[in-house]
């Protein structure tokens, strides 16, 4: 996943993120504004895990949406 797509293209692609982690806000998916590193930040925040935790939980994110970034963002 190209976080730099990603990051470019937010407004389309958090409603994935928000689906996978119900508990970040509107306004906390704002702050993440498709940073990746925001992301793991504020997941360690609402969800009270680990950084390794919230780098697992990502990297799976990525995993099952590895062709996401493009379809949504081209």
């Amino acid at each position: 996943m190209n976080w730099d797509i990603v990051e470019g293209d937010w407004k389309q692609f958090k409603g994935k993120v928000k689906t996978q982690w119900g508990k970040l806000t509107d306004d906390k998916l704002d702050e993440i504004a498709g940073k990746r590193i925001e992301l793991s930040g504020k997941l360690q925040e609402a969800y009270g895990i680990s950084r390794d935790e919230a780098e697992t939980q990502i990297k799976r994110f990525e995993k099952n949406h590895k062709d996401s970034s493009k379809d949504c963002c081209s």
